[in-house]
Protein backbone atom coordinates (compact mmCIF):
# COMPACT_ATOMS: atom_id res chain seq x y z
CA UNK A 1 0.00 0.00 0.00
CA UNK A 2 2.82 2.38 0.87
CA UNK A 3 4.52 1.55 -2.44
CA UNK A 4 1.33 2.32 -4.34
CA UNK A 5 1.06 5.65 -2.53
CA UNK A 6 4.65 6.54 -3.47
CA UNK A 7 3.97 5.73 -7.12
CA UNK A 8 0.91 8.00 -7.11
CA UNK A 9 2.90 10.88 -5.55
CA UNK A 10 5.74 10.45 -8.06
CA UNK A 11 3.28 10.46 -10.93
CA UNK A 12 1.58 13.61 -9.63
CA UNK A 13 4.93 15.40 -9.27
CA UNK A 14 5.86 14.34 -12.79
CA UNK A 15 2.61 15.72 -14.18
CA UNK A 16 3.17 19.04 -12.38
CA UNK A 17 6.74 19.38 -13.66
CA UNK A 18 5.59 18.61 -17.19
CA UNK A 19 2.78 21.12 -17.01
CA UNK A 20 4.65 23.96 -15.35
CA UNK A 21 5.11 25.68 -18.76
CA UNK A 22 1.33 26.02 -18.95
CA UNK A 23 1.55 29.03 -16.61
CA UNK A 24 3.91 31.00 -18.88
CA UNK A 25 2.81 34.55 -19.62
CA UNK A 26 2.44 35.89 -23.13
CA UNK A 27 5.35 37.82 -24.64
CA UNK A 28 5.12 39.58 -28.00
CA UNK A 29 7.79 37.87 -30.11
CA UNK A 30 6.69 38.85 -33.63
CA UNK A 31 9.02 41.41 -35.19
CA UNK A 32 7.37 44.33 -37.00
CA UNK A 33 9.05 45.94 -40.04
CA UNK A 34 11.57 48.57 -38.89
CA UNK A 35 10.85 50.83 -41.89
CA UNK A 36 7.06 50.62 -41.71
CA UNK A 37 6.65 54.13 -43.12
CA UNK A 38 8.95 53.47 -46.06
CA UNK A 39 12.57 54.58 -46.37
CA UNK A 40 11.80 57.23 -49.01
CA UNK A 41 9.17 58.85 -46.85
CA UNK A 42 11.35 59.06 -43.75
CA UNK A 43 13.69 61.49 -45.49
CA UNK A 44 10.78 63.73 -46.52
CA UNK A 45 9.15 64.37 -43.13
CA UNK A 46 10.29 65.01 -39.60
CA UNK A 47 10.46 62.00 -37.31
CA UNK A 48 11.80 63.96 -34.37
CA UNK A 49 9.70 65.13 -31.46
CA UNK A 50 6.21 64.05 -30.54
CA UNK A 51 4.17 62.32 -33.22
CA UNK A 52 1.22 64.11 -34.79
CA UNK A 53 -0.96 61.29 -33.46
CA UNK A 54 -0.20 62.20 -29.86
CA UNK A 55 -2.39 65.28 -30.20
CA UNK A 56 -5.91 64.85 -28.86
CA UNK A 57 -8.65 65.27 -31.45
CA UNK A 58 -9.80 68.49 -29.71
CA UNK A 59 -6.31 69.90 -30.16
CA UNK A 60 -5.99 68.66 -33.73
CA UNK A 61 -9.39 69.99 -34.88
CA UNK A 62 -9.52 73.57 -33.57
CA UNK A 63 -12.80 74.53 -35.29
CA UNK A 64 -15.32 74.82 -32.38
CA UNK A 65 -18.27 73.85 -34.59
CA UNK A 66 -16.47 70.72 -35.75
CA UNK A 67 -15.57 69.88 -32.15
CA UNK A 68 -19.22 70.20 -31.14
CA UNK A 69 -20.25 67.96 -34.04
CA UNK A 70 -17.73 65.28 -33.11
CA UNK A 71 -18.86 65.34 -29.47
CA UNK A 72 -22.49 64.83 -30.53
CA UNK A 73 -21.56 61.89 -32.75
CA UNK A 74 -19.46 60.21 -30.05
CA UNK A 75 -22.30 60.65 -27.55
CA UNK A 76 -25.13 59.37 -29.74
CA UNK A 77 -23.72 57.12 -32.46
CA UNK A 78 -25.11 53.59 -32.53
CA UNK A 79 -21.77 51.97 -33.40
CA UNK A 80 -20.10 53.62 -30.39
CA UNK A 81 -22.87 52.36 -28.11
CA UNK A 82 -22.52 48.85 -29.60
CA UNK A 83 -18.77 48.95 -28.97
CA UNK A 84 -19.40 50.05 -25.38
CA UNK A 85 -21.82 47.16 -24.87
CA UNK A 86 -19.23 44.75 -26.29
CA UNK A 87 -16.77 46.00 -23.65
CA UNK A 88 -19.30 45.46 -20.87
CA UNK A 89 -20.02 41.92 -22.11
CA UNK A 90 -16.29 41.15 -22.14
CA UNK A 91 -15.99 42.53 -18.61
CA UNK A 92 -18.75 40.16 -17.50
CA UNK A 93 -16.96 37.22 -19.15
CA UNK A 94 -13.70 38.13 -17.42
CA UNK A 95 -15.45 38.36 -14.06
CA UNK A 96 -16.88 34.89 -14.63
CA UNK A 97 -13.41 33.56 -15.56
CA UNK A 98 -11.94 35.00 -12.35
CA UNK A 99 -14.68 33.43 -10.21
CA UNK A 100 -13.85 30.01 -11.69
CA UNK A 101 -11.13 29.70 -9.00
CA UNK A 102 -13.81 29.68 -6.31
CA UNK A 103 -15.95 26.68 -5.40
CA UNK A 104 -19.52 26.44 -6.64
CA UNK A 105 -22.24 26.00 -4.02
CA UNK A 106 -25.70 24.57 -4.69
CA UNK A 107 -28.76 23.85 -2.57
CA UNK A 108 -30.49 20.74 -3.94
CA UNK A 109 -33.31 19.49 -1.69
CA UNK A 110 -34.88 16.10 -2.53
CA UNK A 111 -38.00 14.33 -1.29
CA UNK A 112 -39.30 10.80 -1.95
CA UNK A 113 -42.52 8.88 -1.30
CA UNK A 114 -42.05 5.09 -1.50
CA UNK A 115 -44.40 2.09 -1.02
CA UNK A 116 -43.62 -1.62 -1.32
CA UNK A 117 -46.31 -4.30 -1.73
CA UNK A 118 -49.17 -1.97 -0.81
CA UNK A 119 -47.53 -0.97 2.42
CA UNK A 120 -47.86 2.53 3.81
CA UNK A 121 -45.85 5.21 2.06
CA UNK A 122 -42.51 6.00 3.62
CA UNK A 123 -41.33 9.61 3.41
CA UNK A 124 -37.68 10.45 2.97
CA UNK A 125 -36.05 13.79 2.37
CA UNK A 126 -32.61 15.31 2.08
CA UNK A 127 -31.67 18.95 2.49
CA UNK A 128 -28.07 19.12 1.27
CA UNK A 129 -25.62 21.88 0.39
CA UNK A 130 -23.29 20.73 -2.39
CA UNK A 131 -19.87 22.32 -2.84
CA UNK A 132 -17.66 21.57 -5.84
CA UNK A 133 -14.24 22.99 -6.76
CA UNK A 134 -11.85 22.42 -9.69
CA UNK A 135 -8.21 22.51 -8.63
CA UNK A 136 -6.16 24.46 -11.20
CA UNK A 137 -3.05 22.27 -11.08
CA UNK A 138 -2.24 22.46 -14.80
CA UNK A 139 -3.31 26.03 -15.57
CA UNK A 140 -6.58 25.47 -17.40
CA UNK A 141 -8.49 28.06 -15.36
CA UNK A 142 -5.57 30.50 -15.30
CA UNK A 143 -5.12 30.40 -19.06
CA UNK A 144 -8.83 30.85 -19.69
CA UNK A 145 -8.82 33.87 -17.37
CA UNK A 146 -5.86 35.39 -19.18
CA UNK A 147 -7.52 34.74 -22.53
CA UNK A 148 -10.63 36.52 -21.24
CA UNK A 149 -8.45 39.51 -20.31
CA UNK A 150 -7.11 39.59 -23.87
CA UNK A 151 -10.67 39.47 -25.21
CA UNK A 152 -11.61 42.42 -22.98
CA UNK A 153 -8.59 44.35 -24.24
CA UNK A 154 -9.66 43.70 -27.83
CA UNK A 155 -13.15 44.98 -27.05
CA UNK A 156 -11.73 48.13 -25.45
CA UNK A 157 -9.45 48.71 -28.43
CA UNK A 158 -12.37 48.04 -30.75
CA UNK A 159 -14.23 50.86 -29.02
CA UNK A 160 -11.20 53.11 -29.52
CA UNK A 161 -11.02 52.17 -33.21
CA UNK A 162 -14.73 52.89 -33.64
CA UNK A 163 -14.33 56.31 -32.05
CA UNK A 164 -11.27 57.08 -34.15
CA UNK A 165 -12.96 56.06 -37.40
CA UNK A 166 -16.03 58.11 -36.53
CA UNK A 167 -13.93 61.18 -35.78
CA UNK A 168 -12.29 60.76 -39.17
CA UNK A 169 -15.63 60.29 -40.94
CA UNK A 170 -17.21 63.33 -39.25
CA UNK A 171 -14.22 65.57 -40.00
CA UNK A 172 -14.11 64.52 -43.64
CA UNK A 173 -17.85 65.02 -44.08
CA UNK A 174 -17.58 68.40 -42.37
CA UNK A 175 -14.83 69.60 -44.68
CA UNK A 176 -16.74 68.19 -47.64
CA UNK A 177 -19.65 70.41 -46.60
CA UNK A 178 -17.27 73.37 -46.58
CA UNK A 179 -16.09 72.38 -50.06
CA UNK A 180 -19.67 72.23 -51.31
CA UNK A 181 -20.38 75.62 -49.75
CA UNK A 182 -17.35 77.04 -51.56
CA UNK A 183 -18.37 75.43 -54.85
CA UNK A 184 -21.88 76.83 -54.46
CA UNK A 185 -20.40 80.27 -53.80
CA UNK A 186 -18.22 80.01 -56.94
CA UNK A 187 -21.15 78.82 -59.04
CA UNK A 188 -23.34 81.68 -57.84
CA UNK A 189 -20.62 84.20 -58.71
CA UNK A 190 -20.22 82.53 -62.09
CA UNK A 191 -23.98 82.62 -62.58
CA UNK A 192 -23.94 86.38 -62.08
CA UNK A 193 -20.96 86.91 -64.39
CA UNK A 194 -22.24 84.64 -67.13
CA UNK A 195 -25.65 86.27 -66.97
CA UNK A 196 -23.94 89.61 -67.62
CA UNK A 197 -22.09 88.09 -70.59
CA UNK A 198 -25.32 86.68 -71.93
CA UNK A 199 -27.08 90.03 -71.64
CA UNK A 200 -24.18 91.71 -73.45
CA UNK A 201 -24.35 89.15 -76.26
CA UNK A 202 -28.10 89.62 -76.56
CA UNK A 203 -27.57 93.39 -76.86
CA UNK A 204 -24.99 92.86 -79.58
CA UNK A 205 -27.35 90.52 -81.40
CA UNK A 206 -30.18 93.07 -81.24
CA UNK A 207 -27.82 95.67 -82.71
CA UNK A 208 -26.77 93.34 -85.51
CA UNK A 209 -23.24 92.87 -84.15
CA UNK A 210 -23.55 89.20 -83.17
CA UNK A 211 -25.20 86.04 -84.44
CA UNK A 212 -27.99 84.12 -82.74
CA UNK A 213 -25.57 81.17 -82.49
CA UNK A 214 -23.43 83.13 -80.04
CA UNK A 215 -26.46 83.93 -77.88
CA UNK A 216 -27.54 80.28 -77.88
CA UNK A 217 -24.08 78.99 -76.97
CA UNK A 218 -23.70 81.42 -74.09
CA UNK A 219 -27.20 80.70 -72.83
CA UNK A 220 -26.51 76.96 -72.92
CA UNK A 221 -23.39 77.40 -70.76
CA UNK A 222 -25.31 79.71 -68.43
CA UNK A 223 -28.05 77.08 -67.97
CA UNK A 224 -25.38 74.45 -67.32
CA UNK A 225 -24.20 76.51 -64.34
CA UNK A 226 -27.80 76.66 -63.11
CA UNK A 227 -28.01 72.86 -63.11
CA UNK A 228 -24.69 72.61 -61.26
CA UNK A 229 -26.07 74.92 -58.58
CA UNK A 230 -29.05 72.59 -58.14
CA UNK A 231 -26.76 69.52 -57.96
CA UNK A 232 -24.49 71.20 -55.40
CA UNK A 233 -27.43 72.15 -53.17
CA UNK A 234 -28.64 68.56 -53.37
CA UNK A 235 -25.16 67.29 -52.42
CA UNK A 236 -25.16 69.64 -49.42
CA UNK A 237 -28.46 68.20 -48.25
CA UNK A 238 -27.17 64.63 -48.70
CA UNK A 239 -23.99 65.37 -46.73
CA UNK A 240 -25.95 66.99 -43.91
CA UNK A 241 -28.22 63.96 -43.80
CA UNK A 242 -25.19 61.64 -43.65
CA UNK A 243 -23.85 63.56 -40.64
CA UNK A 244 -27.28 63.40 -38.98
CA UNK A 245 -27.25 59.62 -39.40
CA UNK A 246 -23.89 59.47 -37.65
CA UNK A 247 -25.37 61.54 -34.80
CA UNK A 248 -28.49 59.32 -34.76
CA UNK A 249 -30.78 62.36 -35.09
CA UNK A 250 -33.48 63.41 -37.56
CA UNK A 251 -32.33 65.30 -40.72
CA UNK A 252 -31.45 68.91 -39.98
CA UNK A 253 -29.11 71.69 -41.05
CA UNK A 254 -25.51 71.40 -39.84
CA UNK A 255 -23.85 74.51 -38.38
CA UNK A 256 -20.42 75.06 -39.87
CA UNK A 257 -17.70 77.63 -40.39
CA UNK A 258 -17.19 79.66 -43.54
CA UNK A 259 -14.85 78.20 -46.14
CA UNK A 260 -12.44 81.16 -45.99
CA UNK A 261 -11.83 80.89 -42.23
CA UNK A 262 -11.48 77.11 -42.32
CA UNK A 263 -9.20 76.71 -45.35
CA UNK A 264 -7.16 79.91 -45.73
CA UNK A 265 -3.70 78.42 -45.34
CA UNK A 266 -2.18 81.81 -44.61
CA UNK A 267 -4.13 82.18 -41.35
CA UNK A 268 -5.65 78.84 -40.33
CA UNK A 269 -3.54 76.68 -38.04
CA UNK A 270 -5.51 73.60 -39.12
CA UNK A 271 -4.64 74.06 -42.75
CA UNK A 272 -1.02 75.13 -42.10
CA UNK A 273 -0.33 71.57 -41.03
CA UNK A 274 -1.10 70.47 -44.56
CA UNK A 275 1.34 72.92 -46.16
CA UNK A 276 4.22 72.91 -43.70
CA UNK A 277 6.33 69.84 -42.95
CA UNK A 278 7.01 71.13 -39.45
CA UNK A 279 3.43 70.19 -38.60
CA UNK A 280 3.77 66.70 -40.10
CA UNK A 281 5.85 64.98 -37.44
CA UNK A 282 5.46 61.26 -37.97
CA UNK A 283 7.46 60.04 -35.02
CA UNK A 284 9.15 56.65 -35.21
CA UNK A 285 7.17 53.59 -36.37
CA UNK A 286 7.24 52.19 -32.82
CA UNK A 287 5.02 55.09 -31.70
CA UNK A 288 2.47 54.09 -34.33
CA UNK A 289 2.46 50.55 -32.93
CA UNK A 290 1.63 51.94 -29.50
CA UNK A 291 -1.11 54.27 -30.77
CA UNK A 292 -3.04 52.46 -33.49
CA UNK A 293 -5.96 50.44 -32.08
CA UNK A 294 -5.93 47.90 -34.93
CA UNK A 295 -2.27 47.00 -34.33
CA UNK A 296 -2.82 46.71 -30.59
CA UNK A 297 -5.94 44.63 -31.26
CA UNK A 298 -3.89 42.31 -33.49
CA UNK A 299 -1.39 41.89 -30.64
CA UNK A 300 -4.20 41.22 -28.15
CA UNK A 301 -5.63 38.62 -30.54
CA UNK A 302 -2.23 36.86 -30.55
CA UNK A 303 -2.25 36.99 -26.75
CA UNK A 304 -5.72 35.43 -26.61
CA UNK A 305 -4.65 32.69 -29.05
CA UNK A 306 -1.54 31.99 -26.95
CA UNK A 307 -3.58 31.39 -23.80
CA UNK A 308 -6.21 29.38 -25.69
CA UNK A 309 -3.40 27.13 -26.93
CA UNK A 310 -2.10 26.78 -23.37
CA UNK A 311 -5.60 25.90 -22.14
CA UNK A 312 -5.96 23.32 -24.95
CA UNK A 313 -2.62 21.82 -23.95
CA UNK A 314 -3.77 21.62 -20.31
CA UNK A 315 -6.61 19.35 -21.45
CA UNK A 316 -4.04 16.55 -21.93
CA UNK A 317 -3.37 16.52 -18.18
CA UNK A 318 -5.59 15.29 -15.34
CA UNK A 319 -8.39 17.38 -13.94
CA UNK A 320 -8.84 17.34 -10.19
CA UNK A 321 -12.21 18.05 -8.59
CA UNK A 322 -13.01 18.34 -4.90
CA UNK A 323 -16.62 17.82 -3.84
CA UNK A 324 -18.23 18.20 -0.43
CA UNK A 325 -21.82 17.63 0.57
CA UNK A 326 -23.54 18.21 3.87
CA UNK A 327 -27.00 18.78 5.24
CA UNK A 328 -29.98 17.14 6.92
CA UNK A 329 -31.74 13.91 6.01
CA UNK A 330 -34.12 11.42 7.60
CA UNK A 331 -32.64 8.59 5.53
CA UNK A 332 -29.64 6.80 6.99
CA UNK A 333 -28.33 3.44 5.79
CA UNK A 334 -31.38 3.06 3.59
CA UNK A 335 -33.84 3.20 6.48
CA UNK A 336 -36.04 6.28 6.98
CA UNK A 337 -35.56 7.81 10.36
CA UNK A 338 -37.17 10.68 12.21
CA UNK A 339 -36.07 13.15 13.32
CA UNK A 340 -33.51 14.10 10.58
CA UNK A 341 -29.81 13.84 11.20
CA UNK A 342 -26.81 15.81 9.97
CA UNK A 343 -24.65 14.14 7.29
CA UNK A 344 -21.28 15.08 5.69
CA UNK A 345 -19.62 13.69 2.56
CA UNK A 346 -16.20 14.53 1.00
CA UNK A 347 -15.00 13.28 -2.40
CA UNK A 348 -11.80 13.94 -4.33
CA UNK A 349 -11.64 12.82 -7.96
CA UNK A 350 -8.91 12.84 -10.62
CA UNK A 351 -9.79 12.37 -14.28
CA UNK A 352 -7.01 11.59 -16.77
CA UNK A 353 -8.05 11.59 -20.47
CA UNK A 354 -6.96 8.38 -22.23
CA UNK A 355 -9.03 8.30 -25.43
CA UNK A 356 -11.38 11.17 -26.37
CA UNK A 357 -11.93 10.37 -30.07
CA UNK A 358 -9.08 12.70 -31.04
CA UNK A 359 -10.96 15.80 -29.86
CA UNK A 360 -8.32 17.01 -27.40
CA UNK A 361 -5.46 16.58 -29.87
CA UNK A 362 -7.43 18.20 -32.70
CA UNK A 363 -8.44 21.15 -30.51
CA UNK A 364 -4.80 21.71 -29.52
CA UNK A 365 -3.70 21.62 -33.18
CA UNK A 366 -6.45 24.03 -34.21
CA UNK A 367 -5.39 26.51 -31.53
CA UNK A 368 -1.74 26.24 -32.61
CA UNK A 369 -2.69 26.97 -36.23
CA UNK A 370 -4.87 29.90 -35.12
CA UNK A 371 -1.94 31.34 -33.19
CA UNK A 372 0.35 30.98 -36.22
CA UNK A 373 -2.21 32.63 -38.50
CA UNK A 374 -2.65 35.59 -36.16
CA UNK A 375 1.11 36.17 -36.07
CA UNK A 376 1.14 36.58 -39.85
CA UNK A 377 -1.92 38.85 -39.69
CA UNK A 378 -0.17 41.04 -37.12
CA UNK A 379 2.77 41.63 -39.47
CA UNK A 380 0.38 42.40 -42.32
CA UNK A 381 -1.54 44.85 -40.11
CA UNK A 382 1.69 46.74 -39.41
CA UNK A 383 2.57 46.77 -43.12
CA UNK A 384 -0.91 48.04 -44.03
CA UNK A 385 -0.63 50.77 -41.38
CA UNK A 386 2.74 51.92 -42.70
CA UNK A 387 1.31 51.93 -46.22
CA UNK A 388 -1.56 54.15 -45.08
CA UNK A 389 0.90 56.60 -43.50
CA UNK A 390 2.98 56.66 -46.68
CA UNK A 391 -0.08 57.24 -48.88
CA UNK A 392 -1.42 60.01 -46.65
CA UNK A 393 1.94 61.78 -46.62
CA UNK A 394 2.17 61.51 -50.40
CA UNK A 395 -1.32 63.02 -50.71
CA UNK A 396 -0.34 65.86 -48.36
CA UNK A 397 2.77 66.59 -50.42
CA UNK A 398 0.84 66.51 -53.70
CA UNK A 399 -1.89 68.85 -52.41
CA UNK A 400 0.71 71.23 -51.01
CA UNK A 401 2.66 71.25 -54.30
CA UNK A 402 -0.43 71.80 -56.46
CA UNK A 403 -1.90 74.54 -54.30
CA UNK A 404 0.36 77.33 -55.56
CA UNK A 405 -0.18 76.21 -59.15
CA UNK A 406 -3.96 76.29 -58.81
CA UNK A 407 -3.86 79.63 -57.01
CA UNK A 408 -1.75 81.19 -59.75
CA UNK A 409 -3.90 79.59 -62.44
CA UNK A 410 -7.06 81.18 -61.01
CA UNK A 411 -5.39 84.61 -60.92
CA UNK A 412 -4.22 84.28 -64.53
CA UNK A 413 -7.62 83.10 -65.77
CA UNK A 414 -9.35 85.93 -63.92
CA UNK A 415 -7.20 88.38 -65.86
CA UNK A 416 -7.86 86.49 -69.10
CA UNK A 417 -11.61 86.52 -68.51
CA UNK A 418 -11.72 90.23 -67.71
CA UNK A 419 -9.61 91.07 -70.75
CA UNK A 420 -11.59 88.87 -73.13
CA UNK A 421 -14.90 90.21 -71.88
CA UNK A 422 -13.65 93.78 -72.40
CA UNK A 423 -12.53 92.91 -75.95
CA UNK A 424 -15.93 91.37 -76.69
CA UNK A 425 -17.67 94.51 -75.44
CA UNK A 426 -15.58 96.45 -77.96
CA UNK A 427 -16.24 93.95 -80.73
CA UNK A 428 -12.63 92.72 -80.81
CA UNK A 429 -13.21 89.20 -79.45
CA UNK A 430 -15.66 86.46 -80.42
CA UNK A 431 -18.18 84.82 -78.12
CA UNK A 432 -16.15 81.58 -78.33
CA UNK A 433 -13.16 83.28 -76.74
CA UNK A 434 -15.35 84.64 -73.94
CA UNK A 435 -17.03 81.26 -73.48
CA UNK A 436 -13.67 79.48 -73.26
CA UNK A 437 -12.33 82.02 -70.77
CA UNK A 438 -15.44 81.65 -68.60
CA UNK A 439 -15.34 77.85 -68.58
CA UNK A 440 -11.59 77.73 -67.90
CA UNK A 441 -11.94 80.11 -64.96
CA UNK A 442 -14.82 78.13 -63.45
CA UNK A 443 -12.93 74.86 -63.83
CA UNK A 444 -9.80 76.32 -62.20
CA UNK A 445 -11.76 77.78 -59.26
CA UNK A 446 -13.51 74.48 -58.59
CA UNK A 447 -10.21 72.58 -58.90
CA UNK A 448 -8.48 74.92 -56.43
CA UNK A 449 -11.25 74.36 -53.88
CA UNK A 450 -11.23 70.61 -54.49
CA UNK A 451 -7.46 70.46 -53.98
CA UNK A 452 -7.76 72.18 -50.60
CA UNK A 453 -10.37 69.61 -49.60
CA UNK A 454 -8.10 66.76 -50.75
CA UNK A 455 -5.34 68.27 -48.62
CA UNK A 456 -7.68 68.33 -45.61
CA UNK A 457 -8.61 64.70 -46.33
CA UNK A 458 -4.93 63.77 -46.49
CA UNK A 459 -3.97 65.37 -43.18
CA UNK A 460 -6.97 63.75 -41.46
CA UNK A 461 -6.02 60.38 -42.98
CA UNK A 462 -2.44 60.84 -41.77
CA UNK A 463 -3.61 61.73 -38.27
CA UNK A 464 -5.74 58.58 -38.08
CA UNK A 465 -3.12 56.38 -39.79
CA UNK A 466 -0.59 57.31 -37.09
CA UNK A 467 -3.07 56.31 -34.39
CA UNK A 468 -4.68 59.66 -33.69
CA UNK A 469 -8.23 60.20 -32.52
CA UNK A 470 -8.10 57.74 -29.64
CA UNK A 471 -7.96 60.39 -26.92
Amino acid sequence: MKRLSNIFIAAAVGFMLTGCGLYDKYEQKVDAPADAFGTTLISDASTEGASLAQMSWREFFSDPLLQQLIEQVLANNTDVNSARIAVEKSEASLKMAKLAYLPSLYFAPQGTLASFDKSAFSKTYTLPLQLSMDVDVFGSITNKKRAAKAVLLQAQLGEEATRSNLISAVAQQYYYLLLLDRQLEILKQTDSLWNASLETQKSLFENGKAYSTAVNQLESSYLSVKTQIVDTRRAIRATENALCKLMAVAPQAIARSHWATATDYHTSSDNRRMFDNRYLRLGVPAQMLEQRPDIRMANAAMEEAFYNTQAARAAFFPSITLTAQGGWTNSASGMPMDPAKLFLNFVGSLTQPIFAQGKIKANYKINQLTEENLKKKYVQTVIDAGNQVNEAMADCAAAREKHEYYHRQVDVLHEAYDGTHELMDNGKASYLEVLTAQENLLSAQLSEASNLYKGAQAIIALYIALGGGTK
